[in-house]
């Protein structure tokens, strides 16, 4: 089929999905997490087929450990499909209720947005992601996955789609495209896609903004930064730090940038070049940095760089506000973190740090989806509109307002004798339960 055709079987099949039981939805999520674990060998040989296409197109380190997608990365894909089994079905959900006169109730009611197309990094354990969270949320879903994991995007959207329609889904409310010019073509069609998520560099975000009409939700950079107050305890703050860079690097929620405060560097900084050193990390330090530990030197480049690799910037700064300054400049509002016993510094880091995800004391990779409790993520926002930091089942959700009258009119309601609205909060939900 080409694209149009494909968004159009999409679209169609976006309004069955909408008016899907929890129970249908649900099942579909257990059928689908049986066909993965039952084809653990099959999605490996795709699996291993593509990452040694990409050693041999030497592809760089870190993109092929984010292309791997082994048993271990299918038990986990699961687990986060078991989370999102046991959430509550996110339609359908009465927002607010009014009553704005006698026997006239207006509704505010969850719905799914429609068709969402997700154009996605070399991680096939995202496909698994995406693609359960649309399903509960009711949204049909149109896929584009990177070309270095053709082969296991294949097949996972193949047993993925079946494994729906076998439970009751509609056939088309998963679609792999499987060519760069789809996406092009899919940017236009704002007839049938109602919103774009792009995960990718912050190049590719704008290209995708700006050559489309359709909505587009999304990050750009993950350049995230840990901040070590004067007020910091030396033993959390180091472990923070290591945990944030090196736990798993390839992630856009890694730390890329340390901001220590100038009263503790002295001392602070030789203990972290020993950590780093450990998980061979290289460290690109400002002057400062560099006359307190051997380092490379850091140009205005490395600031705003993500690397995703064993790499990281350091900054000797003279003042909490000096570090907010540099993060609000340099940083891309994904995830940044301060490092303090003193509550109030920390809290006037939340408060004047624009970003989505503003951390104290802990490590910037909690910025996930699953592990906020969301049901795994669909990506993460530095929007500020809609949904901002990981997008789970809410962030897939819009509400329609449903109103219920009995033969009302709007004469009634205008004129002299006009009739007053009543505008009374009612704690009813759209079924009418107390």
């Amino acid at each position: 089929m080409d694209i149009t055709t494909c968004a159009q079987k999409c679209k169609d099949a976006s309004t069955s999905m909408a008016a899907l039981p929890a129970t249908i939805k649900n099942q579909a999520l257990e059928h689908i997490k049986d066909v993965l674990l039952k084809n653990g060998n099959r999605i490996a040989k795709h699996n291993t087929a593509d990452i040694q296409k990409a050693k041999k197109d030497q592809l760089d380190a870190p993109l092929i450990k984010r292309l791997k997608f082994d048993s271990d990365k299918i038990a986990e894909s699961c687990d986060g499909i078991d989370s999102l089994i046991k959430l509550p079905d996110p339609v359908g959900v009465t927002l607010k209720a009014t009553l704005l006169d006698k026997g006239l109730e207006l509704y505010k009611v969850s719905r799914p947005i429609g068709v969402i197309g997700v154009i996605f990094e070399s991680r096939p354990d995202a496909l698994v992601q995406i693609a359960a969270l649309c399903l509960k949320s009711g949204n049909a879903v149109l896929l584009k996955g990177g070309s270095e994991a053709a082969g296991t995007n294949r097949i996972l959207a193949d047993l993925i789609h079946d494994a729906g329609v076998r439970s009751g889904l509609p056939d088309g409310w998963l679609v792999l495209l499987e060519r760069r010019d789809q996406v092009t073509r899919m940017l236009a069609l704002n007839d049938f896609v109602d919103l774009i998520i792009p995960r990718g560099s912050n190049a590719f975000v704008k290209l995708i903004m700006d050559n489309t009409l359709i909505p587009v939700l999304g990050h750009a950079d993950g350049i995230c930064h840990i901040y070590v107050d004067s007020k910091a305890e030396a033993d959390m703050a180091l472990q923070i730090c290591t945990d944030s860079k090196c736990q798993y690097v390839a992630v856009c929620n890694a730390a890329e940038t340390f901001l220590i405060h100038e009263k503790v560097a002295a001392n602070f900084l030789p203990q972290l070049k020993k950590q780093m050193d450990k998980h061979g990390v290289t460290i690109y330090g400002c002057k400062k940095t560099c006359a307190i530990i051997s380092c490379d030197q850091a140009t205005q480049a490395h600031w705003q760089t993500e690397y995703l690799d064993y790499k990281v910037s350091v900054k000797v700064v003279g003042s909490l506000k000096n570090a907010i300054s540099h993060i609000n400049r340099y940083g891309s509002g994904h995830t940044d973190v301060i490092v303090t016993a003193d509550k109030q510094r920390a809290v006037q880091f939340m408060d004047h740090t624009d970003t989505a995800n503003a951390f104290w004391n802990c490590s910037s990779r909690f910025a996930d989806g699953f592990r906020f409790g969301l049901g795994a993520e669909v990506g993460i926002s530095t929007n500020k509109i809609h949904a901002r930091g990981p997008v789970g089942l809410e962030g897939l959700m819009i509400y329609q307002w449903r109103l219920i009258g009995n033969g009302h009119k709007v004469a009634d309601y205008s004129g002299p004798c006009a009739r007053a609205y009543l505008h009374t909060e009612l704690n009813l939900s759209f079924k009418g339960d107390a």
